[in-house]
Order: structure tokens, then sequence, then C-alpha cells
């Protein structure tokens, strides 16, 4: 019988479930169904059965809404569905779903981070394993019917994605010694279950050699095929595509003007505070002289075993001393593992969640794109972003409280904005406690922050091809291109070029997701400004951080009112 104090937690739960029946994968990061074996069709046919569900449910949602819920968890559910839902539907009808090519968080990339998601120990993990992968080819071609669906419309993917995507899937295909990525991952199976039953053996062989051809072919249908028809097509999507896209990535519909402003405010006061920091670590020398004296003479680890086994240390410390003092942790929350990206993967470092279960971990990935070297000076603060009190704290501890808030506003419903800005948040917090105590530490902090608010002036900038204000360092008069964009970004990044040709391209296939970090922080900031202000002198900072972190996924338009009322 249903719960009229949850009924909107009801609908959003039974949307999850029929979501993970269309989108399997979302079975599998959930944990909705461990024993999932298939795919998700990406073709048109796929891409509309979702929007069918995306309608029905907000019908759904309108019979119920009748009035303000009293629930405090009720009312954000039912906000962050309506938002979702209303931001899915208005993608889906600008054609994205059509074009949609990138480095990162793409189509073809979800299905095989999906893989590093199921479990590994026993013969019964990988025969599921071998099925799923055996339906690879099938999911890559109802994406590539998509696409083509797409160029008949005239909707195509600019050519710098198309040429980036192609390039990453051919170097999947090309690790094993050419055999794959896929055929690299079955041999773990060796390990994991010692010797796989000889027909289960074959199978899995024949399923990942099939997926690998699929790489392939799809590799070489995007530069033979694809390529030459979006001939033309800009790297910039323009104001119109970008207001929906970033709502996408923000829960808002945003002023682009007075974001766009903000972010040079932002850049030009963290300018000034990177000098000075910079001074203190070598006096009189410009930021990117001394950032090039850390990677020469702070602390490095050499080869990628020593410095995973470093990062895992920075979290594990983080956990013991934050749990009780400034957090209050769960315990499956103080569990989190350091890995290394596999081949292929965007340059940028990243997080993946645990299920509702915890029998999957959340893990961090370091991309080491052919490096053996590492300065730890830059990653202190990254660790602190993409683990804990990161990433990891705020999706975990959803994960801890699915059953009380629901799945939608602790996973499936995730604005980027919230989660992104929370990150960098505990960026902030790690400095305002003194953590980034490490030699050139605090100088990596602000080189994220600045270059997180280089983003927001450049993605705006490059797609809505903005003027450049006088006073900018690159470019100042013209307007946006990717290679000013790519000028300005290089201008305070110690990253190689690899990196930065890695997040340009990023951005301009993502568009909006980069300023969802920047624009994240300011409204976490104002919250906890505005509740502080609130409460006085008994504002206890553990308690709003547990409480701002157990409300679910907020999008801006409502992030900072809630925080302000915890």
């Amino acid at each position: 019988m249903s719960n009229p104090v949850r009924a909107i937690r009801e609908l959003a739960d039974a949307y999850a479930d029929d979501l993970a029946e269309l989108n399997p994968i979302i079975g599998t990061m959930t944990g909705l169904s461990p024993g999932e074996d298939r795919l998700p069709d990406f073709s048109p046919e796929g891409h509309q059965a979702r929007a069918e569900l995306d309608r029905r449910t907000l019908v759904k949602l309108g019979e119920l809404t009748g009035k303000e819920p009293g629930d405090p968890d009720e009312r954000r559910c039912a906000r962050l569905l309506r938002e979702r839902l209303e931001s899915n539907l208005a993608v889906g009808e600008s054609g994205e779903h059509l074009r949609d090519v990138s480095n990162i968080l793409g189509p073809v990339h979800v299905t095989r981070l999906v893989f590093s998601m199921m479990p590994t120990t026993d013969v019964d993990d990988w025969a599921v394993i071998a099925r799923r992968m055996a339906n690879v080819p099938a999911t890559l071609a109802g994406y590539t019917e998509s696409l083509r669906a797409g160029a008949a419309k005239g909707l195509t993917a600019a050519p710098r994605q198309v040429r980036t995507l192609a390039g990453q899937l051919g170097d999947w295909a090309a690790v094993a010694d050419g055999r794959g990525w896929f055929a690299e991952f079955a041999t773990r199976a060796t390990k994991a279950a010692q010797e796989l039953p000889h027909p289960l053996r074959t199978d899995l062989d024949r399923a990942a050699a099939q997926a690998g051809e699929a790489v392939s072919r799809l590799s070489r249908w995007l530069s033979e095929d694809y390529l030459p028809r979006t001939e033309g097509t800009p790297d910039g999507v323009g104001a119109d595509r970008y207001q929906v896209t970033a709502r996408q990535w923000t829960g808002a519909n945003l002023d682009l003007t007075q974001a766009y402003e903000w972010g040079w405010t932002e850049f030009h006061r963290l300018q000034a505070e990177i000098t000075e920091e910079a001074a203190k670590i070598l006096p009189g020398a410009p930021v990117a002289e001394a950032m090039a004296h850390l990677n020469q003479h702070a602390e490095r680890f050499e080869g990628v075993p020593a410095i995973l086994a470093r990062l895992q240390a920075l979290m594990d410390e983080a956990i013991t001393e934050l749990d009780g003092t400034h957090f209050d942790l769960a315990e499956p929350i103080r569990r989190v593992e350091a890995h290394e990206a596999p081949t292929g993967s965007a340059a940028a470092p990243y997080y993946v969640r645990p299920d509702r279960s915890f029998s999957r971990p959340g893990r961090t990935y370091l991309p080491t794109l052919g490096r053996t070297t590492f300065p730890l000076w830059n990653l202190v603060s990254t660790w602190y972003h993409e683990g804990v009190p990161g990433h990891h704290l705020q999706l975990a501890q959803w994960a801890h409280l699915s059953d009380r808030l629901s799945l939608f506003q602790a996973g499936i419903g995730a604005v980027s904005a919230c989660t992104e800005g929370w990150a960098l948040y505990a960026e902030r917090l790690m400095d305002e406690l003194g953590y980034l105590r490490e030699p050139g530490a605090r100088l990596g902090y602000l080189e994220g922050q600045l270059l997180r608010a280089i983003r927001v002036v450049i993605d705006i900038g490059m797609h809505l091809r903005l003027p450049i204000p006088a006073g900018s360092p690159v470019g100042a008069g013209q307007r946006w291109t990717p290679e000013l964009g790519r000028a300005l970004f290089a201008e305070y990044s110690s990253e190689p070029d690899a990196y930065i040709d890695s997040e340009i391209t990023r951005y301009l296939g993502r568009p909006g997701q980069a300023i969802s970090y920047k624009l994240g922080e300011r409204a976490w900031l104002a919250g906890r400004e505005a509740a502080r202000i609130a409460r006085g002198a008994e504002f206890d900072a553990k308690a709003w951080h547990m409480a701002a972190l157990s409300a679910g996924s907020l999008g801006l338009d409502d992030l900072t009112d809630e925080l302000a009322a915890l």
C-alpha cells in the first residue's frame, strides 16, 4: 500500500526501477540489479523509450504535487525529479543524443566503465561478464545508428570530437598486443577465479574478441564515414543549445552573461592569490617557474604503484582524522580505493561511487597518460576533491541513505553542480582546516581553483563566441576560439600538453559541464554562510555538514536556499 508521506519518493524509486530496465548500466551502478548482463539501447528507438518514460513520470508527478509537500525530503525530491525530467526532455528535443560524441561521459565510455563496476570474484561473476561483453557489439551498433540518424538531419558533432573519440577507441583496441581492452579485462578472470571451466573460458574469450572488433569497427566508421559528414560543424554549440545543456549540468536556467562576468572576477582574485603563494615557493619567480621547481624538487613518486599507495594513504588519513571531528561517518563510508585509470581515458582524475549495498566500494582513478614519475604537490588537493572529503563522502553518504531518501535523490538524479560544487568546497574546507601542509600543496589547490575559474570563462566564451575583455592575458579584444581558450588554460596550468588538449576537447564536447564546478562551489559557500548567519553562535559546522550531505542531490535553483535552512 502506498505511503502518502512518501508518495513522491515512491514515484521517484519507481522511475529509477523503470529507468534501470531501459538503461541496465544504472542497475549495475546503483546495485538495483547486481547480476545484470544487458547493456543499454543507444539507438534512436532506445532514446525515444526513455523520453516516453520521462513524460509519463512527469504527468504522474503533476498528479501528486497539487500542494507543497510538508516533509522536507518529499519537497526536495519533488523539486529534483521535476527539474531533471524537464531537463532530460529539453536535451532530447534539441537532438543532443543524435550527435553525442565526446572524450568523456559518452555512451561508449559508460559502456566500458560498467565492466569495472561489476563483481569479479567467482565463476558466476565471470559468466555474467561474458554475457554482457557479448552485448557490446549491439550496443555500439545502436550508438552508430543514432549518429547516422543525426547526420541525416544535419545534426553532427564537431570534427575535433570525432577525431578524439576515434583515437580513444584506437587506444582501446591497441592494448594487450592488439587484442584490445576487453581481452585485457578478460585476462583478470584467471587471477580472480583461478581456472574458468573450459566452456566459460571459450565464451569469455569469444565475447571479448567480438567486443574488441566492435570497438575497432566503430573507430574506423567514425574516421572514414562519419568524420567527412561533420566538416563545417563548429566547435561551439551557440547560446540556445548551451542554455539547454548547461541546465542539464547545473539544474538552473542560468544568466550566462552574469556567470561569464563572475568567472572573470574569480579569475582575477585567484590570479593574485596564486602569485602570492608561488612567491613562498620561489621568491621573485613567476608562477610557472615555481610550479616547474616543484615538479623537479618537491616530493615525487616513481611508478604507478607508488603514487597509488600514497594517494590511498592520503584518503585513509583524511577519514581517520575527519571522522568524529568534522563529520560523522558510517562504517561502510570509511572504505575507498585508489586505482589507475584504464588506457584511453580522458586526462582528468575521476571517481566512481559505490553501489547502495557497498559491495562495490567507492573508487578514485588516476589517468597516468604514459607517465612513470608523479609529483605529489598538485595531487593532494585533487584527491581531497575526488576522495575524502569530496566526492566519496558525499556520494557514499547518499548511498548509505538511499532508503531514507530515494534512489533517485541518492544517485540517478545527481546534478553535477551539486556534486562537483561539493568537491570543490571540500578542497577549500581542507585548506581552511590546515591540511594543505605538503610543500606546494596549497599552490596545487590554488592552481586547481584558478583553472576552474578559467573553465567558466572559456567554456561560456568558446561556445557563445563572446568578446574577450581588456586585461585578459590572451586575446584581449578578440572573440573566444578553442585556440585562445587553450592558450589561457596553458598559461596557468602545470600539466603536460596532452592534458591541456584533452581538457579543451572535453569542454567543447560537454557544453556546460565545466562551469558546474565553480558555480556549484559558489552555491555551497553561500548556503553555509547563510546558515552561519542565521544560527549565529549556535552554528555547528559538523552538524551542518552532515545535514547537507544527507539532503540528496539538488539543482542550483534550490541548493543555496536549502543549505541555508539546514
